[in-house]
């Protein structure tokens, strides 16, 4: 997918996701208030910190998709994990603030607990089915143009379906007589959200610490540079990742006794087969080692 294209998706999906989520957190907030529902009040919160999430995204996105220039001559594509890991921090913060204000309301009174009205229920349905479907565009889109951060984004939403999965299971236990299951949602929700914040800032930090492909991509690549002609064998292969796309060194074996010419054109199809077979892949560093036991020196004597 072209860059330009790719850019163009991640603004769109996440400009329908800033409105979706504006929408969706006045309306659980108010839908709290009314009804009196602690976990609901949390739920509000948390899509309301998707806003903020989003807007990283379309920052980081935007910056990673700058040409490259003096001072960053391989490109800007880890802009996007530093999204991601702004993301990952603002889920954590978000899921500890809620935690934090959940177990007071544990500890506290308990005869003091209002039991959440109808209209609680009905948000948190709602809000269930919402978040699932963004969940599913934004991943749908993520997967298409190769994006660590709209990924991150779309678990984000993911876990907000599941807090409010929580918040439903926690309102109708406290209006079938048990009032503190509530704000257990609450303490719930914490952890759904914490969990997403340390397997986001995971993927992003591995992404910045040249981590490699899987071992069956990588093997994929192996395949199809050993199926170039004039490919005699392939001797190493690594990769590594760079933000959202992978820089690939690779050995090759060939004729020691072909001319420099055609050695040279057996590097640059097997060059140009794994950028254009794996799009991710930003560049193909090709080395050519002689074909084992076919050597001038072992020619003369």
């Amino acid at each position: 997918m072209e860059q330009r294209d790719s850019e163009r998706l991640t603004m769109r999906v996440s400009g329908w996701s800033i409105a979706i989520n504006l929408a969706l957190s006045i309306f659980k907030f108010f839908a709290g208030a009314a009804a009196h529902s602690e976990a609901m009040m949390s739920d509000a919160a948390h899509s309301a910190s998707d806003v903020l999430s989003t807007l990283a995204v379309m920052v980081g996105v935007k910056l990673a998709h700058r040409a490259p220039d003096a001072t960053h001559p391989y490109g800007h594509e880890r802009f996007e994990c530093v999204a991601s890991l702004l993301l990952a921090a603002a889920l954590a913060l978000t899921g500890l603030g809620i935690g934090a204000s959940a177990l007071q309301r544990v500890w506290g009174p308990q005869a003091a607990l209002p039991v959440p009205g109808r209209l609680a229920l009905a948000a948190a349905l709602l809000s269930i089915a919402v978040k699932e479907g963004m969940y599913r565009v934004t991943r749908a889109a993520a997967q298409k143009n190769g994006s660590s951060a709209l990924m991150a984004d779309a678990w984000h939403h993911r876990s907000d379906a599941l807090s409010s999965v929580g918040s439903f299971a926690g309102i109708l236990g406290a209006r079938l007589g048990a009032p503190v299951l509530d704000p257990l949602a609450g303490v719930l929700i914490c952890g759904l959200i914490v969990k997403a914040a340390v397997e986001v800032f995971r993927d992003a930090v591995g992404r910045m610490t040249d981590r490699a492909c899987p071992q069956e991509e990588q093997q994929k690549m192996r395949d199809a540079v050993g199926a170039q002609p004039g490919v005699l064998g392939v001797d190493r292969l690594t990769t590594r990742l760079f933000g959202d796309r992978v820089y690939v060194d690779v050995e090759i074996r060939a004729d020691a006794y072909a001319p420099l010419a055609e050695a040279h054109a057996v590097a640059q199809r097997v060059h140009d087969r794994v950028e254009t077979r794996f799009p991710q892949v930003k560049h193909c560093m090709v080395h050519v080692n002689p074909e084992p036991g076919r050597t001038d020196l072992e020619e003369k004597t």
